[in-house]
């Protein structure tokens, strides 16, 4: 392979030319060598792009596991995998993929146990899998469906509308949606969606994206005759989100400042057709979410008045809408709550584990529901006038299975789960708590094989993700569980900056305090190997977006304490995030380089601008697509190449850039197995692990 510019004997990276640039941040003079990198379409950036990748696969290539282990990730997830069913009409609608289809198919059947149909297939819609079904509603009467459509992994949507019985698309085609619902009317006429308008040529996937707006469309009509529903040209970075209450009667838009947790609620109602959008709650002061109605009783979950969360009811036809409280605070997080079957179904985390509760709709507590094992349940869902709902249940080791439940005597039976190839009696997962710097408790899941035996030297691989509330829970993975079978240990702890316990640990994440989620990762990593559970050499991280900056901060403050470093579509230049897309909308969390305070702390842990010349980083691969268009692909190409230029190591500093997608969770089956091969066989070479990957008939 050469040797590199700066004397390794193993790679001789592309050459990356440094502009001699410096920027003036209230009187800070900051460097930004590869700004060029920025024109992603530039024949430049482009011929980086294809020697990056030449030299990666070239290396790749040259392990001799990664052709077992990409074997091993196929056949593990040759799994059936469905969502859970929505009934509309008596019909029941879901996803279902039969193990490697790239992307998963819409199906509807009439009644439970009726004969399955293919609504939509985007497979067909694409030779290499990169179009996905994103979004869909389904009218109420069940005869018509609106979907969107994604290309290459894209955020922006087209949407069209299908005939569930003829199986046909009407003459409707919708552009420039992005993060959007789609909520029809009580009528079916039309649907509310939410976009842009069209950017300009060539900033697609580049330009700042503000003055979202909710459209109401009417089937029939070109969209340029589509009704703005609701905008604010006074608050150009506020989203909007929109939902038809089961009824038909109201219109409910949530209003969100970027990725900001406090939100807004407005309603509408729709069976008055001089009515406004009314305020219920605008003050930005809390969060809340929508839970369903009765009548003009709104419930919402909120965490108004109580760090934990809460649900609340708020009677809106009333002139001071009176507010009052049906599920309290407690001590455990309140993630969600539906309104099914006359109950009101609640999940709550405790130590990020999901606990499943119903309560009636004034509040008493019908009973507890327990749960197969330590694990995740996502929102249940169902009618609120039918006793049928179903949920989603997973954990390390458990595909996700869904669930029938009854509300009315809360007895449930497994309705589809997967048949899988592994024991999951072979592994066990156990939580742990350790210490941060500063003292704070932090929990952490460890999962691996029963009869691994501690020896100090195990292979670890320590991800998270530290931000914009989000919990993490515990879920399935087919690369985990490879990871896991080839003898690994996976270590998820849950970093501040999420919302596991509430609002306070997401504050002290965030802002200010972003600095609290590296410490913690940090002291994860310094406790597994005090602990006796792996060293140094033998010590992977990785984390993808928030948790790609996660990775690469922590690897340029502690380049030390880290074996192999894997930074996955991260947000790594801190100082330009919000220039591009969506990344605006991200200072809630990260803050706003343009305020002196903030611009400092950014400029601490900015993992582009603290790479450090003649440093042994180590090893590291870098991964990106040339699609993403949420996290602004410059940013690891801008990264790697800095880390290329200071490195004074012979471990390998690579990037692979993936052709044809995004920022990950639209990517087709076939890609995801691809580069989960080429991260563990990387690791594999890396770490010095000898794999033993399982047999299974």
């Amino acid at each position: 392979m050469g040797v590199s510019d700066n004397g390794s004997e193993r790679f001789r990276y592309p050459h990356a030319r440094r502009m001699d640039l410096r920027e003036d941040f209230h009187g800070t003079k900051v460097e930004d060598p590869y700004r060029w990198m920025e024109k992603l379409d530039s024949e430049q950036t482009r011929q980086w792009i294809e020697k990056q990748n030449e030299i990666t696969f070239d290396y790749l290539r040259s392990i001799p596991e990664r052709d077992p282990i990409r074997d091993r990730l196929r056949q593990l997830w040759n799994y059936e995998r469905f969502s859970p069913p929505r009934k509309k009409a008596g019909r029941y609608f879901y996803f279902h993929n039969d193990g490697l289809q790239n992307q998963s198919v819409l199906y509807w059947a009439d009644g439970l146990d009726g004969e399955p149909k293919v609504l939509i297939d985007p497979n067909e819609l694409s030779e290499d899998g990169t179009v996905a079904l994103t979004t869909i509603a389904v009218s109420d009467d069940g005869k018509l469906v609106a979907y969107g459509l994604s290309s290459a992994g894209s955020d922006w949507v087209e949407i069209r509308v299908r005939e569930v019985d003829t199986g046909k698309d009407l003459e409707d085609h919708l552009k420039w949606a992005k993060f959007t619902l789609l909520a029809w009317t009580g009528d079916g006429q039309g649907f509310f969606y939410s976009g842009y308008e069209e950017p300009e040529k060539n900033q697609e996937y580049r330009g700042a994206h503000y003055f979202h707006k909710l459209r109401y469309h009417r089937l029939g009509t070109p969209q340029d005759h589509d009704e703005i529903a609701y905008q604010r040209e006074d608050r150009k970075e506020l989203l909007f989100f929109a939902e038809v209450t089961e009824d038909g009667r109201y219109l409910i838009v949530t209003a969100q400042s970027g990725t900001q947790r406090e939100n807004a609620i407005f309603y509408k109602d729709l069976d008055d057709p001089e009515a406004k959008v009314e305020e219920l709650f605008a003050d930005f002061d809390a969060e809340y979410s929508f839970v369903g109605n009765k009548g003009g009783t709104f419930y919402l979950r909120t965490d108004l008045d109580a760090p934990f969360g809460r649900c609340i009811a708020v009677d809106t036809e009333t002139e001071n809408r009176g507010l009052r409280t049906v599920v309290s605070e407690g001590s455990d997080q309140l993630e969600s709550v539906g309104l099914l079957g006359g109950k009101l179904l609640a999940v709550h985390l405790h130590d990020a584990k999901s606990r499943l509760s119903a309560y009636t709709a004034e509040g008493e507590l019908a009973g507890e529901i327990p749960l197969p094992t330590m694990g995740a349940v996502r929102n249940p869902v169902g009618r609120h006038d039918d006793p049928e709902a179903f949920f989603y249940f997973t954990s390390f080791t458990t595909p996700g299975t869904i669930f029938r439940i009854n509300t009315d005597t809360l007895d449930y039976q497994v309705f589809r789960e997967p048949d899988i190839v592994f024991d999951p009696e072979d592994f066990t997962t156990e939580q742990i708590f350790y210490r941060s710097k500063d003292g704070t408790r932090v929990p952490m899941f460890l999962c691996h094989r029963k009869d691994l035996k501690r020896t100090g030297e195990q292979p670890v691989l320590l991800s998270g993700y530290g931000g914009f509330g989000c919990s993490i829970r515990p879920f399935f993975s087919v690369p985990n569980m490879v990871w896991i079978e080839m003898g690994g240990i996976l270590a998820r702890p849950n970093l501040r900056g999420g919302s596991e316990y509430g609002k306070k640990w997401h504050d002290q994440g965030k802002l200010l305090n972003k600095q609290n989620v590296f410490d913690d990762f940090i002291s994860a990593g310094e406790w597994l190997i005090e602990e006796g559970y792996t060293n140094r050499d033998h010590l992977a991280i990785a984390g993808a977006s928030n948790g790609g900056l996660l990775v690469g901060a922590c690897m340029t403050q502690r380049p030390d304490l880290f074996g192999a470093c894997l930074p996955d579509v991260g947000v790594l230049d801190m100082l330009r995030f919000h220039k591009f897309t969506i990344g605006w909308a991200w200072t809630s969390d990260y803050g706003n380089p343009e305020n002196p305070e903030q611009f400092d702390a950014l400029l601490s842990y900015s993992p582009y601008h603290n790479v450090r010349e003649d440093t042994s980083y180590p090893p590291t691969l870098v991964t990106t697509a040339d699609h993403d268009d949420r996290v602004f692909p410059a940013h690891s190409f801008k990264f790697a190449a800095a880390l290329q230029h200071a490195h004074s190591g012979s471990a390998p500093v690579l990037i692979r850039v993936e052709k044809r997608a995004g920022h990950g969770g639209l990517t087709p089956v076939s890609k995801k197995i691809d580069t989960a091969a080429d991260k563990w066989a990387f690791l594999i070479r890396e770490l010095g692990i000898q794999p033993s990957l399982p047999e299974y008939d």
